[in-house]
């Protein structure tokens, strides 16, 4: 149970923190306090957490958050006016920065999300995802993101893209979130060793060698420990991007068309012999605040906002410059009590001993 000099301690550690990181656009002091006696009443007990965007205490998780005796903290930053591109995010601050390196973007759309869980302020935030935009600045805070499927949550994008999601401390803190805005969640506890597929650019990204290498190396780790066994046979797709943009758009023609037809072909036949595809997050680690050059961080995860398919991003390490990078973990529609399970051992196996994190103090960049 959060009780008020904990709620304060949040509080103040936001107000503390956040003119170094931006991750936030506002911050509900006095409402916050005002609904913790009747929230901690209830099954969450007043657990503080925040909220995508300036509308995301209007979204259907949040409601569902606070009907539990969730206590929505604040609103974080989500990308700005001035760029095209959605990976970074602009907080009452200023330009929200990467934790781990402050010269570096943190990912986006749901910046300061990520940022606020990676920085210990809050152990969960609201998400949505579209294109990636909880699995990449997942990826890049070194947090736990899930993309749920497409269409099991109420969401306001007219387009299908986009589905809800949440950005944790852990896969353990997102059951939570499934708990209190699924009606019939049942956890699906992993059996060990989960059979899965790994493909380090789902045959069209290229993939930065050293990302690749990464994550290649934890999904290594995963079957020394026994969590997964690889199968033969990969999960090569169609590039989706023109797909994806033309859906975006909304004028769909025939060669799009057939290149999502043909994806969905091809991840229904994979998803009926594997339950499990693993790739990196993002074929790139987090860019510098100018912008994301030729490189399309979404390649490895838009394709799944076209399909409709579950997806979590778990950290997976560092490349030598110490950019976190994350791996995706996918599953079949409707399956995402299992993508969670499996998340939950991946987590485990791939933690270790170490110093707890710690937010990096220096210029924005």
């Amino acid at each position: 149970m959060t009780d008020s000099g904990e709620l304060r301690e949040v509080l103040a550690a936001i107000d503390r923190e956040d003119p170094g990181l931006c991750a936030f656009l506002d911050v509900w002091h006095e409402d916050a306090s005002a609904r913790l006696p009747a929230a901690s009443r209830l099954p969450l007990a007043g657990l503080p957490f925040a909220v995508k965007g300036p509308t995301g205490l209007r979204s259907y998780a949040a409601r569902r958050l606070i009907a539990a005796g969730g206590v929505a903290v604040g609103s974080t930053s989500v990308p700005g006016p001035g760029t095209y591109w959605k990976t970074w995010g602009l907080g009452r601050h200023g330009r929200t920065v990467n934790p781990w390196r402050p010269d570096r973007t943190p990912g986006g759309s749901s910046a300061g999300s990520a940022v606020a869980v990676a920085a210990g302020l809050v152990p969960l935030a609201t998400g949505s995802d579209g294109a990636g935009s909880v699995r990449v600045p997942a990826a890049w805070c070194g947090v736990f993101g899930l993309k749920t499927t497409n269409g099991l949550l109420p969401s306001p994008d007219r387009s299908g893209l986009a589905s809800a999601g949440v950005l944790a401390a852990s896969a353990a803190e997102a059951e939570t979130y499934l708990r209190c805005v699924l009606d019939d969640y049942a956890p699906a506890p992993p059996a060990l060793p989960l059979s899965a597929a790994y493909s380090p650019d789902l045959g069209f990204a290229e993939t930065e060698p050293e990302v690749a290498a990464a994550v290649r190396g934890a999904v290594r780790r995963l079957e020394a420990a026994g969590v997964v066994r690889l199968t033969g046979g990969g999960c090569d797709l169609l590039d989706p991007g023109a797909a994806w943009s033309a859906v975006r758009g909304g004028d769909v023609r025939p060669p799009e068309a057939e290149v999502r037809a043909e994806n969905d072909r091809r991840l229904d036949a994979f998803f009926t012999r594997t339950p499990l595809l693993l790739t990196p997050v993002t074929p790139n680690r987090p860019h510098g605040h100018a912008g994301p050059g030729d490189t399309f961080s979404t390649a490895l995860t838009w394709a799944f906002n076209l399909s409709g398919h579950p997806a979590a991003s778990v950290p997976a390490g560092f490349t030598g410059d110490g950019c976190p990078v994350g791996l995706q973990l996918v599953a079949a529609r409707g399956r995402d009590a299992e993508v969670l399970g499996a998340a939950g051992a991946v987590e485990r196996a791939l933690s270790g001993p170490g110093e707890p994190f710690a937010p990096v103090r220096g210029p924005r960049g």
